[in-house]
């Protein structure tokens, strides 16, 4: 979307705006980046229940750009996708360790991914 703002210190009067929609959550950081580059970010602070929300949303946009990522990236997003993790867990109360314990034991139970067995379907007798 392009605005048109009256500006009185510009020559003309008017400067044109375009607003970028993101409706994301970001790292803290990035309204300070983006208002240092020049731009004027819009925020607000989530409640809870919208930051709990906003966190599953965003681990799914990060484990889709850490599966689109090339191999020289993959690092970088997948730091991505255990930032979102982290924070997820601590928004419901559990420690890291609580996360990596059930890991284990779902390891345990289930197996990890190492054999790298790929699943094509199942014969169900009836």
């Amino acid at each position: 979307m392009v605005r048109t703002r009256f500006c009185s210190d510009q020559p003309g009067g008017t400067v044109q705006v375009m607003r970028v929609t993101y409706h994301k959550l970001v790292r803290d950081q990035i309204p300070a980046i983006i208002a240092a580059d020049g731009h004027q970010p819009v925020t607000r602070v989530l409640d809870d229940a919208g930051y709990e929300a906003a966190l599953r949303a965003k681990l799914l946009e990060e484990a889709h750009e850490a599966q689109a990522a090339p191999d020289g990236k993959l690092a970088s997003e997948l730091a991505d996708v255990l930032e979102v993790l982290q924070a997820l867990a601590a928004a419901h109360d559990m420690g890291w360790e609580e996360v990596v314990s059930e890991a284990s034991r779902k390891r345990g139970e289930r197996g990890g991914f190492d054999q790298r067995i790929f699943l094509e379907y199942v014969d169900q007798a009836r």
